[in-house]
Parts: structure tokens; sequence; C-alpha cells
């Protein structure tokens, strides 16, 4: 682990990349950074340490009679960019958001002006965490070389960098979590596409937890997913050696569990047979030492890697190649009216599963929201949200459904229409986001449509691919809807487009603000 501490030259960095960049619309210098408790927020990826992807009436500013009357405030151009993947996250009216080259930017909720910028080493695509350190407010967030940052929310400065995984594939795609003084960090990586290539070593990467220390950066503890080290299984015909086992990356953001002590997260699948016990299970880990609690399995022997099913798989893909079954999204923490706590988690088998933290993972309820989960994954793949009566969740397929939380029964299915130039686009894999009487999804064919929460009937949708006039003169278009979902606070509903992806995702470089009038 490598920890630097540069603010100085983070800051002179900062200020010659604002210059640069974002010279066309700088907020007032007298701009002061008030206390988020002040005013609505929507921090991380899940709005909560229980990754509910839910914002109550007064937090949102937005009734569901009203959502017809949105529209656009002011549109922001990414230079460069072709994927919007980190979602905004919004404390004391500001916007904190990073795209694909790596350029993280702090901008006026209401204007779109910006506070500054700061460049990572790398793409970013995490979702940025906001929460006090010490006497200021500091901005957590990682990046896709397994980079994970804090920096000062006022003004962009780095307060420490740490590398918390040396393999070379590591990355962070899912949001720190920040509780009680540590930052929770997820490692997954890109083995996956790398694994069949002959002359590659298959395969040496487990997923990981990482809790390090929010002032400082200095690591806690580390656990792995996967408990034992990879080992040498023989080479292939090339003479390369090979490994095994590997696999369970976390994609998504840790959920947080005070009351029981405990942090849960979905793995992946594994990358090499047999798959350990651990692959596309939720676990629970001791928030102190990361020991885990329990783990259960919701699919069993899934080694999955890129490219391996052509006619002729590649000797380093697994002899029985899994569907792909990853949990990217993370459990849903939810008490239910008679006091019950259960684990809702969304996998890419179409499955939905409820899980009971008090009883080792137990399986409570079960549901598909598709005909076939057996076959190749990617039916929910980044998440879903809940309110206090249902799970709702986007399908890679198409559609968009609700899962009562009590039973697990579907209350309702629906299925967008596609323009004809769209035909080829008809997934909702993006995270979805609730309001009271409206869940909000971003299309992969760039449509953002609001539901009703009750019936699944569509209210309202607004075309994102077009082009737009920004607040910062940078030529802009939105594209397709993917890992970054919708936020909404103090009235204004967040919007970032473009995502290429996977299955020929649709570029893009703009994040939306609207609200009603």
């Amino acid at each position: 682990m490598i920890r630097k501490r540069i603010p100085y030259l983070a800051v002179l960095f900062s200020l010659l990349s604002f210059s640069l960049a974002a010279q066309t619309n700088p907020c007032p210098a007298s701009s002061k950074f008030g206390d988020p408790s002040a005013s609505p927020t929507w921090s991380g990826w899940g709005a909560g340490l229980a990754n509910t992807r839910f914002q109550d009436q007064k937090g949102a500013g937005i009734a569901a009679a009203d959502v017809t009357r949105l529209k656009l405030m002011w549109a922001f151009g990414f230079p460069g960019a072709k994927s919007v993947y980190a979602q905004p996250s919004v404390a004391a009216g500001r916007v904190f958001v990073g795209v694909d080259t790596g350029a993280v930017y702090s901008l006026d909720a209401a204007t779109g002006c910006v506070y500054w910028m700061f460049q990572a080493e790398t793409g970013m695509r995490s979702a940025i965490s906001i929460e006090r350190l010490g006497t200021s407010f500091a901005a957590y967030f990682g990046d896709s070389k397994a980079n994970a940052y804090a920096l000062d929310a006022a003004t962009g400065a780095q307060i420490w960098k740490v590398h918390v995984d040396d393999h070379p594939s590591a990355k962070i795609t899912g949001a720190p979590k920040v509780f009680e003084g540590r930052v929770y960090v997820p490692v997954a990586s890109g083995e996956e596409g790398a694994g069949p290539n002959r002359n590659y070593a298959c395969c040496t990467f487990r997923g990981s937890v990482v809790a390090l220390d929010a002032a400082t950066g200095k690591q806690i503890w580390k656990t792995y997913t996967i408990a034992e080290e990879p080992k040498p299984i023989g080479k292939n015909t090339n003479g390369v050696q090979r490994f095994a086992p590997a696999g369970g990356g976390v994609w998504n953001s840790p959920t947080i569990d005070p009351a029981r002590h405990a942090l849960y997260i979905g793995t992946g699948d594994a990358y090499t047979l047999p798959a350990p016990n651990t692959t596309d299970a939720i676990l629970a880990m001791d928030l102190n030492t990361g020991k885990i609690l329990w783990s259960i399995q919701d699919s069993e022997n899934d080694a999955w890697l890129a490219g391996c099913n052509g006619a002729t798989p590649a000797e380093n893909c697994p002899k029985e190649l899994g569907p792909d079954h990853d949990f990217g999204s993370p459990p849903i923490l939810k008490t239910l009216a008679g006091g019950r706590t259960i684990l809702v988690a969304g996998q890419k088998s179409g499955n939905v599963w409820a899980h009971d933290p008090d009883n080792k993972g137990k399986v409570i309820w079960k549901t598909a929201l598709v005909n076939n989960t057996s076959e190749f994954g990617g039916k929910i793949v980044w998440g879903g949200a809940v309110d206090d009566q249902n799970a709702y969740f986007g399908l890679g397929p198409g559609g968009i459904a609700a899962v009562q939380l009590r039973d697990g029964e579907r209350k309702w299915f629906t299925q967008p229409e596609l323009a004809p130039a769209m035909a080829q686009h008809p997934g909702h894999e993006g995270p979805l986001t609730a309001i009271p009487g409206i869940v909000f999804s971003g299309g992969w064919d760039g449509i953002l449509r609001a539901l009703s929460a009750a019936d699944g009937k569509i209210a309202w949708q607004f075309n994102t691919i077009q082009e737009f006039t920004t607040v910062n003169g940078v030529a802009a278009k939105g594209g397709s809807m993917g890992a970054a979902g919708p936020v909404v606070a103090g009235g204004i509903l967040f919007v970032p487009s473009g995502y290429v992806g996977v299955r020929n995702g649709i570029p893009g470089n703009v994040l939306l603000a609207l609200s009603v009038q």
C-alpha cells in the first residue's frame, strides 16, 4: 500500500486544470462551503448507509404530482468524456461528479458554475461520498487503478491518496462508504477480460474490502472475499503458468448496518474452477476487524471470463463456463413495518433475493423477474431502489419491475415502448431512484422515465440523446444511461448521461439538472 500526502501540489494542479477547463463559468470566489446537514443531500451511491436509493419528500423537494412539469435548468458538458459513469452526489448546495477521463468536478447545484476540478490518475467511476472530517468536510472516491482519494470538499485539495490493491487489473467501481471515522473501499477487477489471453497468467485477482482511516488513509484492515491465495495449477500449452482460485470482485458500494455492527456486500463470479463459495454471494463483515461474519452463496459454481463462450474457448477459460451471475449492486438494508429487517439483493440472473441478517443470511424469499434465470446474466446489473412497500429493479433485456418487500410478490412490470431507431437498446441496467410515489429509471436508449410506484405507468419522460447548450460552453450530448443513476435533492433532479460500457452503449458527456417549472 502506498500513501501520498501532497496537498500543495494537488492544489496547484487543481488550479491549473480549473484555468484550462472551467474558466468559462467559475463560481464566485466568495462562495463558502456550508454544512451539508443544513440542506438536502444525496451522498455516495445509495443516499445513506442502507443503500436504499430513496429520497423522502422533504429531501427530494419534488412531489409525485409535479414530475410532469420537470424542465431543464442547466446542462454541463465534460470535455473529452464518453461515459459519465460516476453517479453525482449532492451536498451543501453543490454537485460532485467524475467522468471517464478522470476529471472530478464540484459544481453549483442551482447554476452549474464550477467551484473546482481535480484530475484523478485515471478514469473515475465511483460515486463520491461527502462526509465530515474534523472541522471541515471531505470527498471520498476511487478510480479505475484502485486508488482511493480524499479531497477537501470545499477546495478540491488532495488530503490523501492510497493505492489499495497492487494487482494490475484492480479497480474501484463502487462508492467508498464512510462511517465512524473509517472509509470502507470495495475492490473489483478487469481480469475477467484479460483472462482468456493464452499469454496471460490467469488468474490471480481476489476481490476485497479495505478499511482506511478517514483522516489519514492508513489501512486498518483488508479482507479478501476469497480467503485462499491463488496457487499454481499447471501451465497451458503456451508455457504460461495458470493459477486458482480467483474472482469474487466487489463492484458495489458497501451497505452499513450500525445496529449489527456489520458491513454487507454482494460479490462477483469466480474466474476459475471450482468456484469458491464466497463468489456470487452476500457477505457480512465485522466493521471493526473485517472478519467475515457469514456468507451465503446464491449461485454455485459460476466461473466466467469474457470471450469464453465461442466455438473454441481459450485454454484459460473455465471448462464449464458459468452464467456470469454477479451481484453488481449492493444488498439493500430495509426494516419492514413489523420490525423485521431484510437484505434485498438483485442479481444478474434476474432473481431478487431477500436475506435475513439475523439468521446468517438465510433466504427469506426469492423472486424471478425474467422467465429464464439460468442463462447468461445481465438481467439485474447496477441496482434497484426501495420505498416502504416495494423494491424496484430495471432489467437488462428491457423493462422495470416492482417486488413487494414483505413476501416477494411481483406487483407490476412495465415494458417501455422504444423508438424504432433504439430497438437495439432496450435495457434498463442503471440503478433506479425512488421518491414518494415515483420511480426514476434511465434507459439504454437515453430516455429518462418517471414511473408510478403504485402501478408502473409512465408518468413522464425526457430524451437525453440530443445536443445541449451548456453553461460551460462545451459541446455536449447525452447517450445511454448505465452504471450511474439519476439523483434528486433539494428540488433538482440530476441526470448523468453517456455510457459506453457493454452491448454497444451510446456515448455521451453531459450532466443535466431538471426542476419543476
